[in-house]
């Protein structure tokens, strides 16, 4: 039995602040077989989620490795087309905008890749990386561009003789900075960071972060923060979004999210997130079993083969509603037996 996702309530004031808008937002990727190669099955990457995303803030997406992250990400960006869904940015249906209005809009939306290595060019200087979505939008002179390009290396603490070297010349932390130049360089309103410090060293990982932040607030940046941890995300997060297999399980600000989680899945993963005082412990929830594959979801609840609390007959069958349950702010949550408006 399906159940209807819900679509966040947005007041005039909240639409005005709204920068992005995803509505029940698909992608499948399908698996073909036999010797015609037809269509036999589809992996459910993303499978109907909706969210907003405002003007101004870090919007964290967190979730186990093969929940649908990075595909929603790039979804959004329409670097993959969705299956089905509307993404709206600044009003305009991305989903639905023809090559030419969807090159103009690229240059407002940009991506941070997860691995510095391999996004980059080993054969071009990091100078001509940068440059190279100036020069696919014909933006500036060729000094122009180049000032530019100097500019955005100040900004995320790179010198200006580091334009006329190659990637290998460069660590894991100062290619991460590179890729946040390249975003940077088209002067854009909206960056999906795809686990930009997951591949980094701890200390070299704060500093990126810091960096992010302090761009952000010189920039005016509005960000999708791909992660799976969790002290990451709290970190630079203002609201977070917890995945699972292609849905959103539980969706609220960074404070109620952390101090009162929800969901059985992300009380499950708040668990695991280690607290640096050896005198204090947390209860450690572990859950049974492994990831069902999304090329087979369970049905109902896809969460229900490994909840502890799943009821039968009832998480098995019918799929939650995502719905807010909060009081005095949202808090939204996809599950059928906690979540009223009373907290529990």
């Amino acid at each position: 039995m399906e159940a209807t996702v819900s679509q966040a309530p947005t007041t005039q004031s909240d639409s005005q602040r709204d920068l992005l808008v995803v509505k029940h937002l698909k992608k499948y990727f399908p698996v073909r077989g036999g010797l015609l190669k037809r269509v036999v099955a589809q992996v459910k990457a993303v499978d109907d989620i909706s969210f907003t995303i405002r003007k101004g803030e870090t919007f964290g997406l967190v979730g186990e490795s093969g929940c649908g992250k990075t595909t929603a990400g790039r979804t959004i960006l329409r670097l993959i087309e969705p299956t089905a869904g509307q993404v709206f940015f600044e009003g305009k249906d991305i989903a639905k905008a023809k090559a030419g209005e969807m090159k103009r809009l690229r240059r407002d939306m940009q991506i941070i890749f997860q691995d510095p290595y391999s996004s980059l060019d080993p054969r071009m200087v990091i100078g001509e990386s940068i440059a190279e979505g100036l020069v696919a939008h014909g933006i500036g002179t060729a000094r122009e561009r180049e000032q530019t390009v100097l500019r955005v290396l100040r900004d995320v603490g790179l010198h200006p003789e580091h334009a006329r070297r190659y990637p290998h010349e460069f660590s894991g932390g100062q290619r991460q900075r590179i890729g946040i130049a390249r975003a940077l360089a088209l002067r854009p309103k909206f960056i999906v960071c795809d686990e930009p410090v997951s591949a980094l060293d701890v200390s070299i990982q704060s500093q990126v972060l810091n960096i992010l932040r302090s761009l952000q607030r010189q920039y005016g940046l509005t960000y999708m923060f791909v992660a799976h941890n969790l002290s990451v995300v709290e970190h630079i997060s203002d609201r977070v979004g917890v995945m699972y297999l292609g849905k959103m399980m539980e969706l609220a600000d960074r404070e109620e999210m952390y101090s009162n989680p929800l969901h059985p899945y992300t009380k499950a993963l708040m668990s695991a997130i280690p607290i640096p005082d050896p005198n204090l412990k947390r209860e450690r929830i572990i859950l049974k079993g492994d990831v069902p594959s999304p090329l087979r979801p369970p049905p109902g609840c896809v969460f229900h083969t490994r909840c502890p609390i799943a009821q039968k007959g009832l998480c098995d069958k019918e799929i939650p509603a995502f719905r807010n349950v909060g009081q005095t702010r949202e808090h939204w949550i996809a599950c059928h037996l906690v979540g009223d408006k009373e907290g529990n």
